[in-house]
């Protein structure tokens, strides 16, 4: 069976916490590039797309993206349903991998470990994240769905934060998805205690450190790498640890049924 995996990287300049953030740069490049330049080293043959808005605000962004050789799909602004939605309708895709843009320090083997995941067992789930729970250190996270799956939640989908968040539709819908989960094999599970994800300007401080210290010598440093790391540097944590745990959920504990307090620092 032949497989069209579009791997959609949700991008926009106006991050209410830190505006410009994608285009903030480490090493002398966007961080965003950074970001795809990582994911691009997958072995899973896939497309790779940066979704943003349909705004004047994202032009800049647009012109970067593609003047790095990566291609832009351009879409509504809130409603990142429908942003997904039709990307994947333009590329004609029949699987969708969703990785947000503030994940640089993703590790392109844990895409691979995901995708092949769903793929050996593409017969029994609609959709598959690593994110449910969450095991790996916060700001890996893929999550990967059929093109009909996707088209239901689109159809169906009603609550904003549902539009908003893309996926929280299938795994509030356990009775209308089949649902699968990837654990990280270490048996770690630190997705409240390590921060790599980018939302505010002290997480941009620790991913500087991490790329600093790293990217020079071994630009497909991975995420053992970073825990190695953050062992000889200790203090390296600090610089976001105020912020490790915390997550949009923690907005929304009322309206989510399949999420609880224990999942998010508030």
């Amino acid at each position: 069976m032949h497989n069209m995996i579009l791997i959609l990287v949700q991008a926009r300049m106006t991050s209410s916490r830190f505006p410009g953030k994608v285009l903030k740069e480490i090493q002398g490049k966007p961080i965003i590039i950074h970001q795809l330049d990582r994911i691009a080293q997958i072995k899973t043959k896939v497309k790779l797309v940066v979704i943003t808005s349909d705004q004047e605000s994202d032009d800049q962004l647009v012109q970067i993206v593609k003047e790095n050789g990566y291609d832009v799909f351009r879409g509504s602004m809130n409603d990142l349903l429908d942003r997904h939605y039709q990307a994947a309708l333009f590329y004609n895709a029949s699987v969708i991998v969703k990785i947000p843009s503030d994940c640089p320090l993703i590790d392109p083997q844990v895409i691979d470990r995901v995708l092949t995941y769903y793929n050996d067992h593409q017969d029994i789930f609609d959709f598959v994240s690593n994110l449910h729970p969450a095991s790996y250190p916060d700001g890996n996270d893929v999550e990967v769905m059929s093109f009909s799956a996707l088209t239901n939640a689109w159809k169906h989908a009603t609550k904003s934060l549902e539009r908003e968040h893309t996926t929280p539709y299938f795994w509030e819908n356990p009775a209308k998805f089949s649902i699968g989960n990837v654990l990280w094999e270490s048996g770690l599970k630190l997705d409240m205690t390590h921060r790599f994800t980018l939302d505010y300007m002290e997480d941009f401080e620790f991913i500087k450190q991490v790329y600093d210290q790293l990217y020079p010598a071994k630009e497909n440093f991975s995420l053992l790498d970073i825990l190695d790391l953050l062992d000889q540097e200790p203090q390296l944590m600090s610089l976001n640890e105020m912020y490790a745990g915390v997550n949009w959920y923690r907005h929304h504990l009322d309206d989510l049924k399949t999420i609880d307090s224990s999942q998010t620092k508030l």
